[in-house]
């Protein structure tokens, strides 16, 4: 008889979740250098002024992280959305909000171009968007937060055109952006089966872009509301089928909570790698504070807790990229990241002690950037309830 020992298996073994591939690992470093070199000068004055450096955002797209997964026919890297997820973690750990830029931009608003618009919206947009043209994603409104499709910004149609009035809120990259996805109910009879998405350029008629938020952190990264008054569009703009919005809307913000779990994690790396030089410099009682066993037992917590995020967000992604449903694991993802982020910042400033509390080190910003992570593209608890809603329906 022949053991299960003894049979060869026709298929190659799996390879480990933090396996990448040669491109992936490339875009990563990339990344990596890109942050360091272009982003960690300026992340405090950006934070101080509230404001996104022009020449960041230039150097983005020069160095080819704005068009990650467009195909390479439009301008784009043609990579994958691991690939993504792994720029936005890498600049994460430098800052925060030049990551969510990137993030916004790469998983939903080129994704939502690549995937349902017209081939003459991708022609006139992807090689835009991979080159130099920042993209801004309306959804958000006044009274739909969680409850994001009782929106009530209204698409009318006006002959052969739609006229679209409305007031969006919170809009991130909204200030820089060139072009807007906006979110509008074109037939308001059909409730939430009315919601369309727009393509409109800034440069549209009736739009305008309202000041920023003054917000607690990300303060880098645009806040704005943008208001349409009678903005004219052809019909030609619509992405996609009419009143097909709110589906591509539940698709797209699925795969960007893994994008944003990506930004948690690297935002948790990003503490820890500012605070673990400081451990073993400094000494107390004539012994480096790295050796007592309770810092070490503090890093080693924090440590695992991140891996193990890590390893939720790099699933999701893998996911993604296979066609396997991901819903669960894209809200577990963000879930356990944002926890992760916002304890290891916290951490990291009691671990630094009085230097901690003030903006030498940097981990101060990074604890006011993690909260965010529980708040946006789906608050924690609309997590917990996507969550549980799934694993009850394996019981039923």
């Amino acid at each position: 008889s022949t053991s299960l020992a003894d049979v060869e298996l026709a298929a190659p073994q799996p390879a480990p979740l933090c396996a990448l591939l040669e491109e992936e690992q490339a875009m990563a470093e990339a990344a990596s250098r890109f942050a360091r070199e272009r982003v960690g000068p300026v992340v405090q004055s950006m934070d101080e002024a509230g404001k996104m450096e022009a020449d960041v955002i230039d150097g983005l797209f020069e160095h080819g992280l704005m068009g990650i997964e467009i195909a390479e026919e439009h301008g784009g890297c043609g990579a994958t959305f691991t690939a993504a997820c792994l720029v936005v973690e890498e600049l994460a750990k430098v800052d925060p909000a030049v990551s969510v830029m990137v993030d916004i931009h790469n998983t939903i608003i080129n994704n939502c171009v690549s995937r349902w618009a017209s081939p003459e919206l991708q022609r006139e947009w992807l090689p835009r968007l991979a080159s130099d043209t920042l993209g801004s994603f309306c959804l958000s409104e006044a009274g739909s937060g969680s409850d994001a499709f009782a929106l009530r910004c209204a698409a009318r149609r006006d002959g052969d055109d739609y006229l679209l009035s409305g007031e969006k809120l919170w809009i991130s990259n909204s200030a820089e952006a060139g072009v807007f996805l906006v979110m509008a109910n074109a037939a308001p009879e059909k409730g939430h089966r009315g919601i369309t998405c727009f393509v409109v350029p800034r440069e549209a008629a009736g739009l305008r872009v309202g000041p920023k938020e003054d917000k607690l952190g990300i303060r880098a990264s645009s806040t704005c509301p943008v208001l349409l008054d009678d903005v004219r569009v052809p019909a030609s703009a619509v992405l996609g089928e009419v009143g097909a919005g709110y589906r591509y809307a539940i698709e797209i913000l699925n795969e960007g909570r893994v994008g944003i779990g990506a930004q948690m994690v690297g935002l948790a790396q990003g503490a820890l790698d500012r605070t673990l030089p400081y451990l073993h410099e400094r000494r107390q009682f004539g012994t480096p504070l790295i050796e007592f066993q309770a810092v070490a037992h503090e890093v080693a917590d924090l440590t695992a807790e991140l891996h193990a995020a890590r390893l939720l967000v790099y699933d999701a992604a893998r996911r993604q990229e296979t066609g396997t449903p991901l819903v669960k694991e894209a809200a577990m993802a963000k879930l356990i990241a944002s926890r992760v982020a916002e304890k290891t910042a916290s951490k990291c400033i009691e671990l630094l002690g009085g230097v901690g509390f003030t903006k030498e080190y940097g981990v101060e910003k990074l604890y006011r950037d993690a909260k965010i992570g529980a708040i946006y593209e789906g608050t924690s608890n609309i997590q917990l309830n996507t969550i549980a809603k799934l694993v009850s329906a394996q019981y039923k």
